[in-house]
């Protein structure tokens, strides 16, 4: 338990703040800083590709690296760029720093699922990788309280500040944990920790069934989740809607994925994965395509939507990948599934740049999303029942 709780609020430090705060501070910080929309889109875009970088160097050259080094490292620069994001009044700094903490977010979460995938039961190892990705719906919460409650008293700057203090003691908290961890460590099998080299990875992307499945859904996630993040509270001050609306939103999205990512990390290791994914992507596609109907009843339903799918579906899709394979390779999987979560990411916030500049608003964008989030529905669909067809054939084998 305590390893998923600090994990979780590293994911807090490195996703929470290092990736999304800046989308829930936006429309307060325009008000010293000019950025446009296209800005914005740049910014989204550019994020995302830092992200990818970051993902792509995991997925080839993170196993040379020990995992707990990783961590550290990542969350300490993290910390670091937090406060200084309190500080820049230069758009082309805030665009570096951001990148940088994009970078950081990816590496810092593969080198989690590498260390829970080699230290927790294998019984409860979705569980325990659901629970620690959803420290990012616990940084979603942390930033809509900021929104509601910190910001209108003491300015945009203070988030960004109680954020790095929050990153700062994390990093101290993670450093002893993986001193107990150490010290508990136990001598694994060759195959247990074997990794895979460029061609092999490269072969299992392409080829196998789960670690291809697995890229293919964080592609279409990115796709639909980065642009509804980075966009939401624009949309909202478009329709002229009261910005605690975006507070709410993300709150409730937030509350959301800080139990779901428990609970459908309990039904992947009882029911199946395919059962899992099927449940958090049909909440996702009800709540958006609801949204898309009547934006300003809706919200909240939304966020409630993707609270349940976002943040516990990388624990979902890590430990189904776990299944397959070893902890390193679970970890260079699980990094170039962040690469194509990036690409979707990136090719999703340039979209919504260009529907918004030529038509003047971003309806369309969220039906865009709607049909994606349809499209997870029936990926997962097909999962669910390719796993039942894989069990009765288990079943049925005399020899098993």
């Amino acid at each position: 338990m305590r390893m998923t709780t600090t994990f979780g609020v590293n994911q807090i430090i490195s996703h929470g703040f290092g990736v999304f705060l800046f989308a829930a501070l936006v429309p307060m910080m325009k008000e010293s800083i000019d950025i446009s929309h296209w800005h914005l889109a740049t910014i989204g875009a550019l994020t995302q590709l830092s992200y990818l970088g970051g993902a792509m160097l995991l997925g080839l050259v993170g196993h040379r690296v020990a995992s707990e080094w990783l961590v550290l490292i990542t969350g300490s620069i993290t910390s670091l760029l937090l406060f200084v994001m309190a500080t820049l009044d230069d758009l082309m700094m805030v665009l570096l720093v951001l990148t940088c903490m994009a970078a950081c977010a990816a590496i810092s979460w593969g080198a989690i699922v590498e260390l829970i995938t080699r230290y927790a039961r294998p019984a409860l190892c979705s569980t325990c990788l659901s629970s620690a990705s959803s420290g990012t719906a616990w940084g979603y919460g942390l930033n809509g309280l900021l929104i509601l409650l910190v910001v209108p008293l003491l300015g945009w700057r203070s988030g960004w500040l109680l954020a790095g203090m929050l990153g700062a003691a994390t990093v101290i908290l993670t450093l002893f944990l993986l001193r107990n961890l150490k010290q508990r460590a136990v001598t694994k099998s060759p195959e247990a920790t074997s990794a895979l080299s460029a061609r092999q990875l490269l072969h299992a992307i392409m080829r196998e069934r789960a670690a291809f499945f697995a890229c293919l859904i964080c592609f279409m996630v990115g796709f639909a989740t980065m642009p509804f993040s980075t966009w939401l509270n624009t949309y909202l001050a478009e329709l002229m809607l009261p910005p605690a609306l975006g507070g709410y939103t993300w709150t409730i999205a937030g509350v959301t994925g800080m139990i779901a990512g428990f609970l459908s990390g309990k039904l992947a290791d009882s029911k199946g994965h395919g059962v899992a994914l099927l449940i958090v992507f049909g909440g996702f596609s009800l709540g958006i395509f609801a949204f898309v109907y009547d934006p300003a009843y809706f919200a909240v339903f939304a966020g409630f939507g993707y609270g349940l799918m976002y943040f516990p579906m990388w624990g979902i899709v890590a430990g189904w990948v776990n299944e397959h394979y070893s902890s390193t390779a679970t970890m260079q999987i699980n990094g170039i599934g962040m690469v194509t979560f990036g690409l979707g990411g990136a090719l999703g916030n340039l979209m919504a740049g260009f529907i918004q500049d030529i038509s003047g608003s971003l309806e369309r964008v969220y039906w865009v999303i709607a049909i994606d989030a349809l499209l997870l529905v029936f990926l997962a669909l097909y999962i669910y029942l390719t796993e039942q067809q894989e069990v009765e054939k288990y079943m049925g084998n005399p020899l098993c």
